[in-house]
């Protein structure tokens, strides 16, 4: 009997470590793995920085991909565009995201990273809703933001001093104004603000303030977007070209992206987004422009 019971004890064992083996064989992955796309819930983690203009709309979509992919977890910075080009460039962030062309920021090496056009930005100047004004022209709004243009009185609106509000160099959201809204005129100093909600509660609490925000920004009546030479800021306008202050969300990576970085970005494109959580946040569809600009700020109609 007692070579039975040792018999069983090892036969409980042996079905034991077998039991044990397959057990631990099902998880070869780790928390990195991004599951290739494959259709099964994503998991892993990556870091996004760089366009705070950008931010409300990809931290909303990166919510959402949680939500359907309980296992992933993507974290939203950010910093200005170009943070977000210098750390994707370097290796440190996953994606960059960015109002600007990455060939249009010094240092970077734009021919190493891969640009993923997620959205269009309309940009416009916007005051302090007691300033009296809510179109301006061109010509003067550059001789506001110059300095030429010191009080609000000689624009027919309030005797108030004009209180400039701009953002530091490495914003895309300066380059893109300064382009397209001051053809590349320097703007005076005044007041320098990295966040754009920050810069919208100045505009808010200042009297006589003007700066520019994307139209994302514009969710209530605390600030006055301006028109320009009478043209509107809107999504039809910067669609059919006639509203010229916008350019595209780019969303780079450094070379092409796998795994969940490329699951999140396909996500970005997908219909869900383009068509409904892209427009909840202000943005506009990439799809749905009819015009496309290089990185010369060259316009043609598609």
């Amino acid at each position: 009997m007692e070579w039975m019971k040792k018999t069983w004890i090892f036969i409980i064992i042996a079905a034991l470590m077998v039991f044990s083996s397959a057990c631990g064989g099902g998880n070869n992955g780790d928390n990195n793995n991004a599951g290739g796309g494959n259709g099964d819930d994503l998991s892993g983690s990556l870091v996004v920085s760089g366009s705070s203009a950008m931010q409300p709309l990809v931290a909303a979509a990166a919510e959402e991909f949680m939500a359907e992919n309980p296992g992933a977890d993507i974290q939203v910075n950010a910093g200005g565009s170009g943070t977000g080009l210098s750390q994707v460039a370097e290796g440190s962030v996953d994606i960059g995201n960015s109002d600007v062309f990455a060939e249009e920021k010094e240092g970077i090496a734009a021919d190493e990273l891969v640009d993923h056009k997620v959205a269009v930005v309309g940009i416009t100047a916007a005051v302090n809703p007691n300033v009296g004004i809510k179109d301006i022209s061109k010509a003067d709004l550059i001789k506001v933001f110059t300095g030429k243009i010191t009080n609000w009185k000689e624009l027919g609106g309030k005797d108030q001093e004009i209180v400039l509000v701009n953002r530091p160099d490495a914003s895309g959201t300066r380059a893109i104004f300064n382009k397209f809204a001051l053809d590349g005129a320097t703007p005076a100093e005044g007041i320098t603000e990295d966040s754009s909600n920050t810069v919208k509660k100045i505009l808010t609490e200042t009297e006589g303030a003007v700066g520019y925000l994307a139209f994302s920004y514009f969710t209530d009546d605390s600030i006055t977007p301006l028109s320009i030479d009478g043209v509107e800021p809107t999504e039809e306008n910067v669609q059919s070209g006639k509203f010229p202050i916008w350019a595209y969300q780019h969303s780079y990576t450094k070379g092409e992206p796998e795994g969940l970085v490329k699951a999140f970005l396909d996500y970005l494109m997908s219909d869900d987004i383009q068509n409904t959580l892209l427009k909840e946040q202000g943005y506009l569809p990439v799809t749905k422009m009819k015009v496309e600009r290089d990185v010369e700020g060259n316009i043609k109609n598609l």
